[in-house]
């Protein structure tokens, strides 16, 4: 009776560590910077491997799964937001559940990586909306806290309903995905025309798209871009996606580009002084967000 179980706790739980899959980015797209003041670029890859097979499993059951049909459902799902309700500071809280003690660039818990985030965006001078922004960016990941397997709340992000493009990592496992042997899916545009627009799109499930659309009527359209597309490495880091794009997308993906080097590289075993920052946080999140949020 053992045996079963075991399996379908690793179809769950395919990495070791939640941020598994974050280290490995550091790995795949290593970026020199000024954001990493604490730790040299090189430090962040210090790792011993850099495609563990616990990463290559966990792709393995994002490709293979990650269906248009699949897509459509989860949205159906999770986007009516009848899960929780609760203040933004109770769902940090909660999303604390997802500590990580043995994360080789940080024993912070989840909350303090998305300190540390709006931290540096705010030392640089950004806009405030930026900011919160960048304290807001992982909070779909209490995906995992409402039964989400791993690999439908992290991961390189990429259109569904088209072809998979071939820069996405590990591409080899879509051909267990439905929709590789499907004349709908499988072809350039799929169920899309050309340059249509990224708002058209529908892109594979996961804690990006469900940030954004949690906060779509609360931050500017630049804010919502980091959001939905700070995981879409295939298209900006890869461009494999740009037969999609419009011109707006083109412009906005500035942002997106903007930000991510805040999320990679902000990382430090130096806690924010939480007692120092919160009247400012508080009152940003006041200006911003309502009093309650539905997730």
């Amino acid at each position: 009776m053992q045996q079963p179980l075991k399996t379908a706790l690793s179809e769950q739980n395919p990495l070791e560590r939640l941020d598994e899959w974050e280290e490995d980015l550091l790995i795949r797209y290593p970026e020199p910077g000024s954001i990493a003041k604490d730790k040299s670029t090189e430090a962040f890859r210090d790792y011993e491997h850099t495609q563990r097979d616990t990463v290559k499993e966990f792709y393995r059951l994002n490709h293979t799964h990650q269906s248009y049909d699949f897509v459509l459902q989860k949205e159906k799902e999770f986007l009516q937001f009848n899960k929780k309700e609760m203040p933004i500071w109770e769902a940090f809280t909660f999303l604390n559940q997802l500590v990580d003690d043995s994360d080789p660039d940080t024993d912070l818990d989840q909350f303090q990586h998305l300190l540390q985030t709006s931290e540096a965006i705010r030392k640089d001078g950004h806009p405030d909306w930026m900011v919160l922004t960048g304290l807001l960016h992982d909070m779909g990941k209490v995906l995992c806290l409402f039964g989400e397997p791993q690999w439908a709340v992290v991961g390189d992000t990429y259109p569904v309903g088209c072809a998979f493009s071939d820069k996405i990592v590990f591409s080899e496992f879509f051909r267990e995905n439905p929709d590789y042997s499907d004349p709908r899916y499988n072809t350039k545009y799929g169920v899309y025309t050309p340059n249509c627009g990224l708002r058209n799109v529908h892109m594979s499930w996961g804690h990006d798209e469900y940030i954004y659309h949690l906060a779509k009527d609360f931050l500017p359209e630049s804010g919502l871009y980091m959001l939905r597309y700070h995981s879409f490495y295939p298209q900006h880091r890869e461009n494999a996606y740009a037969h999609l794009m419009d011109e707006h997308d083109h412009e906005m993906f500035k942002w997106v580009n903007l930000f991510n080097p805040y999320d990679l590289y902000s990382k430090s075993p130096v806690p924010p002084n939480w007692d120092e920052l919160r009247p400012y946080y508080e009152n940003l999140v006041s200006k911003y967000l309502p009093a309650t949020l539905r997730f």
